[in-house]
């Protein structure tokens, strides 16, 4: 579980905004988006292929 501590004094903003970061970097947005509609195994397939093409030729660029 993710928890951010508000210090006295502390605007609710900005520790919304710490909380934001930390949901970012642990990826929960990213898996929430992800599930929120049903997705068929082919199409699954397809996208995961094509991640692991982009990520391939991303790696290949970079050395």
């Amino acid at each position: 579980m993710i928890t951010v501590k508000v210090r006295i004094g502390e605007t609710l903003e900005k520790a919304l905004r710490a909380l934001k970061k930390k949901l970012d970097k642990e990826g929960v947005m990213k898996s929430v988006k992800a599930k929120r509609y049903y997705n068929k195994p082919s199409v699954e397939e397809k996208l995961k292929s094509k991640q692991a093409l982009k990520y391939k030729n991303k790696k290949k660029r970079a050395s």
